[in-house]
């Protein structure tokens, strides 16, 4: 059953209606979902059901539902099994011929690809990557290819590396950080990987935060007067004209013998090694 990610107005009739009539409450933290319940003037007993305790709850959750209780699964914030332990539960629950259905509603997931202005007919959820960048790096290449903008959860404080990583492996492309969705400081920045990077690497983000990249391909092609401009800054920085290419190449997503073309034509060598 899915819960609010921070507006407590996001709950569903349904939620409410099952939050009230069951007789057990599963959750990541009773504390949290205590003062959800607290907030929504509700009461119910709950359980613990998380990472650290899913083997030995989960026989005891059975037992109660072969009994023809109902027991609801929720997670600390949107929708339960979305990087939660509750899929093994759910799957047990089938296995054992026991009915389960699924209350929908809010999700970090969806509202942040809703958000990013980039293709949402196909998406993958890659979950949170591992904090090692050379895993990290290694998660990313296997989806290099996929044909599908790209959905991630990342802490705050790994933003600017996980981007980083981003442009190394998944080239250049357009994407977007979402953070605080629904709160009261909702945020959504669109823009290159490159520059999201750049950004977050001088003023982190803060609270929780979704990051979607568009499809291999789906970067949009610079305008030339953009290029332009790209490029004489570049140079004015002091690179020469094959590294301002190269630069501005993988800013843009530009193929970079069309931009290392434009800007020999822009200084007619000079400064070229």
């Amino acid at each position: 059953m899915a819960t609010p990610i921070g507006n407590l107005r996001d709950i569903s009739l349904r939620a409410l209606d099952v939050l009230a009539h069951a007789d057990l409450v599963a959750c990541e933290d009773t504390r949290v979902t205590g003062k959800l319940l607290r907030l929504l003037g509700l009461k119910a007993p709950l359980t613990p059901y998380h990472d650290h305790n899913a083997e030995l709850a989960r026989p005891a959750l059975m037992a109660r539902l072969a009994q023809g209780e109902v027991v609801a699964l929720v997670s600390d914030a949107g929708t339960p099994l979305v990087s939660d332990p509750g899929f093994r539960l759910v799957a047990a629950c089938i296995e054992a011929g026991i009915a389960v259905t699924a209350i929908p509603g809010a999700s970090a997931t969806l509202m942040a690809l809703q958000l990013s202005g980039l293709p949402a007919d196909r998406f993958l959820f890659g979950g949170f990557l591992p904090a090692k960048a050379v895993a990290r790096r290694a998660a990313l290449k296997e989806l290099e290819s996929v044909p599908a903008s790209l959905i991630f959860y990342e802490s705050p404080h790994r933003v600017a590396e996980s981007l980083a990583d981003m442009v190394q492996v998944l080239g250049e492309r357009q994407a977007a950080v979402a953070r605080e969705l629904t709160k009261m400081h909702e945020e959504v920045v669109r823009g290159s990987l490159a520059e999201l990077a750049a950004r977050y690497a001088q003023t982190p983000p803060r609270g929780e935060v979704v990051v979607v990249v568009a499809p291999p391909g789906e970067a949009p092609a610079a305008a030339a007067d953009q290029l332009d401009a790209r490029l004489r800054r570049a140079v004015e920085d002091g690179l020469s004209i094959k590294d301002a290419s190269a630069l501005v190449a993988a800013e843009t997503g530009s193929a970079r013998r069309e931009v290392y073309a434009l800007a020999l034509r822009l200084f007619r060598g000079g400064n070229e090694e």
